[in-house]
């Protein structure tokens, strides 16, 4: 699969600047989501014709890469 950068979007106007997918209306945050709730790929894409399978492994590739540079910090 190509990047994630091919198919994560940041539009200012859209979404509140949430990375979207190819510039639709869908976030990252709403495919984690739909994941997360227990949809699988084939049922996720049945709901949202417009994704792909690749889109959706782009959202979970954007997320690990987040994850990966979020550092934490202890409150005093």
């Amino acid at each position: 699969m190509s990047s994630y950068r091919d198919r994560i979007t940041l539009e200012p106007g859209k979404r509140g600047g949430k990375p979207c997918i190819r510039g639709l209306r869908i976030t990252v945050y709403d495919v984690l989501d739909w994941l997360a709730s227990g949809m699988s790929t084939e049922e996720i894409i049945e709901d949202f014709p417009q994704l792909t399978s690749e889109d959706i492994q782009a959202a979970l590739a954007y997320a690990a890469d987040r994850e990966r540079h979020t550092a934490w910090v202890r409150a005093a």
